[in-house]
């Protein structure tokens, strides 16, 4: 009786709020706060008391109020957001009218990486320590962030465009070595100047379509080191190349990863025996449906960035270690390409909660027998935080089977996959004899 009245009590409130009657309203929830007992309400209350305080001190407790009932309640942590600086109103993105992404070339701001001394193009070094000058051979010092990369707010990046989107347009960059201007192609963000060979990467905090990495996992060794594991992994297949291999290629591509919480709700049976209460020595039997919650706990949950590579590089991907991850520096990209997502958060948020139903409908008949599991709700589990990923992979395409197969090689471990499929054959060194020499 009371939650129901608690119920009516919230609902008066609300319409009183939306027709501005900020007095009325706060009388209605003042009162709906006061008889309710179902967190629920509370949380909803303590929202909308917040939206009617002007005062920022009294607006973030009834925020925090919100929040200390219902933890997932995405409107007040959006608005807490808004309270910290952490999101500007201006850029919450009206899911009714969702920008159109901006067409023709954009100009793009860019980092340049050159030799202090000569003026020669510096690249990464594969040791994870220096830049190096191809030229003159000048070691810099690569100071990359302590620690590991953080992770982004779900609620706060779902409220921006950048969130929905997927950068589609080409940008214009303007060398500060020659003075040149290029284009780098909608997948890519760092290159290398056509004149004077100088490695530009892209500044992503100036980019409003592209949300930052947040974490990188440096290239490791070098092209030589690649060849040597592809070559392991050809001849630990028995694969015999129908033509000469091209050299691999090194790259980063992206990774979106979640953390995922909240609980699964689901119903069961359970078979149930009950003794005849006449003495006769039968037994009933009887189904009897259960349902509650089981806590959802899903840490660094992967999902490819991109499409174009996705399903080797979905194999490739449980053979990182994502715990070493170290903060995103644009140093890392020098002389290295990287590509651009093209699959936005949103979308692989969605893709990250299928998984991670399935994932627990899989464990689920095993927790909860001997119940028998009929149905599950995914209704309260939420995506809490993301985190965008440079992984390295070295590629190349190996001719087989009438067909180019496309071999990842992940450039932190050594571990090689693809979509070739095992066969025994012969003649390997010959056909790989030119990748080792080169």
């Amino acid at each position: 009786m009371f939650s129901d009245y608690g119920k009516e009590l919230l609902r008066s409130g609300i319409i009183e709020a939306k027709a501005g009657n900020k007095d009325v309203a706060r009388r209605y929830l003042d009162r709906a706060a006061y008889m309710s007992h179902d967190h629920d309400v509370l949380a909803e209350t303590w929202f909308w008391m917040s939206q009617l305080i002007d005062d920022k001190a009294e607006k973030r407790k009834a925020l925090e109020n919100c929040l200390a009932h219902n933890l997932q309640h995405a409107r007040a942590r959006r608005a807490l957001a808004i309270l910290d600086g952490k999101l500007k109103a201006d850029e919450i993105v009206d899911p009714d009218h969702l920008p159109l992404p901006p067409e023709g070339l954009r100009a793009a701001d860019a980092q340049r990486f050159v030799c202090p001394k000569c003026g020669g193009r510096m690249a990464f070094s594969p040791d994870g320590q220096s830049l190096t000058c191809e030229y003159c051979s000048r070691n810099q010092k690569f100071v990359a962030q302590p620690g590991t990369a953080d992770e982004k707010d779900f609620i706060v990046a779902m409220a921006t465009a950048r969130g929905h989107g997927k950068p589609l347009n080409q940008q214009v960059f303007h060398c500060e070595g020659c003075g040149c201007e290029f284009i780098l192609p909608p997948n890519q963000i760092s290159t290398t100047c056509v004149y004077c060979g100088s490695p530009h990467v892209v500044n992503w905090e100036s980019e409003e379509q592209l949300l930052a990495p947040d974490g990188i996992i440096p290239h490791q060794f070098d092209q030589q080191r690649a060849i040597k594991y592809l070559v392991e992994w050809v001849e630990k297949n028995k694969i015999q190349p129908e033509k000469k291999v091209d050299l691999p290629r090194g790259v980063y591509l992206p990774l979106w990863t979640f953390d995922l919480g909240g609980e699964i709700r689901y119903t069961g049976e359970v078979i149930e025996n009950t003794d005849d209460i006449f003495g006769q020595g039968a037994r009933e039997t009887r189904m009897r449906r259960v349902s509650d919650s089981y806590p959802v706990l899903i840490n660094d949950l992967p999902i490819p960035a991109a499409r174009k590579l996705s399903g080797v590089f979905q194999q490739l991907i449980p053979t990182f270690e994502l715990k070493a991850v170290k903060p995103y520096e644009a140093g890392y990209l020098a002389n290295w390409p990287a590509e651009v997502y093209d699959i936005p958060m949103a979308e692989a948020s969605l893709d990250a909660r299928v998984q991670a139903l399935a994932r627990y409908k899989r464990e689920l008949p095993a927790i909860i027998a001997p119940a028998r599991l009929i149905s599950t709700s995914s209704s309260n589990m939420m995506v809490e935080s993301f985190r965008l990923t440079l992984l390295p992979v070295w590629m190349t395409e190996l001719p087989f089977g009438g067909r180019e197969h496309l071999v990842l090689i992940n450039g932190w471990s050594g571990e090689a996959r693809s979509d070739l499929p095992e066969k025994e054959s012969s003649g390997l060194m010959e056909w790989l004899g030119d990748l080792i020499e080169g």
